[in-house]
């Protein structure tokens, strides 16, 4: 029987994003001035104040406030009108050196040797379902805030956008789990007061979101996703009514709030660990990375054509507790899971210290990941400027979203007999 998915995504103005990108923002200026830098940073957001809390071991020191408040700018909250802009709100830190107890049970003398930073289980899942390796309804609902923050940049054809968005998609799959349609999408934006009445605002809202937003966002996906698309849609755009209040002055935002829109919406499993904040040594970020980096290799490499990964760890343990690979019974390999997971584990190294290596976590990478997903971006290489105070200027050439490379399906297809 046909049955329907549905995946939801913020925008970079929702307030838990705007906490999530000052706290990666706040990582990534640590680890510019100091790559061996342990960052477990927290932020909170409200009506007028930034908090900054959590634990940090650095030998560079940073302008706390001043990074804040470009990261807020930058987002686009920049009125006295939004209660909440970069220029006036206060930002009060609370932020202290990193426990002991904790550190000891992570460094070691021997950097490959280096425990994971806290216990638990995490995550990676792929699909071949878009070209990505992500799911279809989370893929869809990303790139509608993304084509929507576009539209309130330009401020051309849209002129009322605030920063504050939310999306939803619902697909309608086949009894073989293939889309077959989309059946609903939701748009609720953050608007400017409207001279009109509420009904007016309402329909030239619906209006522009149906006729200007949707026909950019279908002209980005591939044929056999446009095909999806149809008359039949059903759209709830700004279903409450007027959306004037919202960003950190409608809702508080912390930290670590949207952690299934960050990876797979609602796909696959999450252990419950939230990314942003945290440098690699915390392996809820830098283990669920290399989670997906395998998950979406095997797909890639033709060994399943839906695949889950897990993997745990013990805190100050070095070698994970477990590797567990599902196919969902979609193999195509005469294996067991079970046989497949023993062969995963020997071909990538899940060492906490390996992935960062692996991967290159230790570079000021992570305030790109910290809006519309962690997961599905296209690896890219860019120049970053660090500014501090305390320690200059520099220029840092990283390259971001190291995870979404298939760089190991030569040596998946090797190792299983791939053709």
């Amino acid at each position: 029987m046909a049955y329907l998915f549905t995946s939801e995504s913020v925008s970079e103005g929702h307030p838990d994003k705007v906490a999530d990108q000052i706290s990666d923002a706040l990582l990534d200026n640590f680890l510019a001035f100091d790559e061996n830098s342990k960052v477990a940073c927290e932020t909170l957001v409200t009506t007028g104040q930034v908090v900054l809390a959590g634990e940090v071991k650095s030998n560079t020191y940073l302008d706390v406030q001043h990074i804040a408040r470009e990261v807020i700018n930058d987002i686009g909250y920049t009125k006295g009108a939004y209660k909440f802009s970069g220029d006036s709100c206060g930002v009060i830190s609370l932020i202290h050196e990193q426990s002991q107890d904790i550190n000891q049970g992570v460094d070691r003398a021997n950097k490959e040797e280096q425990g994971a930073g806290d216990q638990g289980m995490m995550f990676g899942y792929a699909t071949k379902e878009t070209e990505n390796y992500m799911p279809l309804a989370l893929d869809i609902s990303h790139k509608i805030l993304i084509e929507l923050a576009k539209l309130r940049r330009e401020e051309k054809d849209i002129l009322y956008l605030r920063p504050d968005s939310k999306s939803q998609v619902t697909i309608e799959y086949s009894d073989e789990n293939v889309p077959q349609r989309i059946e609903a999408i939701v748009v609720s934006t953050q608007h400017d007061e409207f001279d009109e009445d509420d009904d007016h605002m309402l329909t030239k809202i619906k209006k522009d979101i149906i006729e200007i937003l949707i026909p950019r966002v279908k002209a980005q996906l591939p044929e056999y996703v446009q095909k999806l698309f149809n008359d039949k849609i059903t759209y709830h755009i700004n279903p409450t009514g007027k959306f004037v209040i919202g960003g950190p002055h409608g809702d508080a935002g912390l930290t670590g709030r949207k952690i299934i829109v960050d990876t797979y919406g609602g796909k696959g499993a999450h252990g419950g660990g939230a990314f942003s904040g945290k440098d690699p040594s915390k392996v809820d970020r830098s283990a669920a990375y290399a989670a997906r980096h395998i998950a979406k290799n095997l797909v890639a490499a033709g060994l399943s054509d839906e695949i889950l990964v897990q993997v745990s760890y013990a805190i100050g343990v070095v070698e994970p507790t477990s590797i567990y690979v599902d196919t969902y019974g979609k193999s195509n390999v005469k294996m067991s899971n079970g046989d497949i997971s023993k062969k995963v584990a020997e071909l990538f190294d899940m060492r906490p210290a390996a992935i960062e290596n692996r991967l290159k976590l230790r570079n000021p990478i992570y305030r790109e990941t910290a809006a519309y997903g962690h997961m599905g971006k296209e690896p890219r290489t860019i120049t970053k400027i660090f500014e501090s105070p305390y320690n200059g200027k520099i220029t840092r050439e990283v390259e971001l979203f190291t995870w979404e490379k298939l760089d190991y399906v030569d040596k998946v297809k090797e190792a299983f007999g791939l053709a």
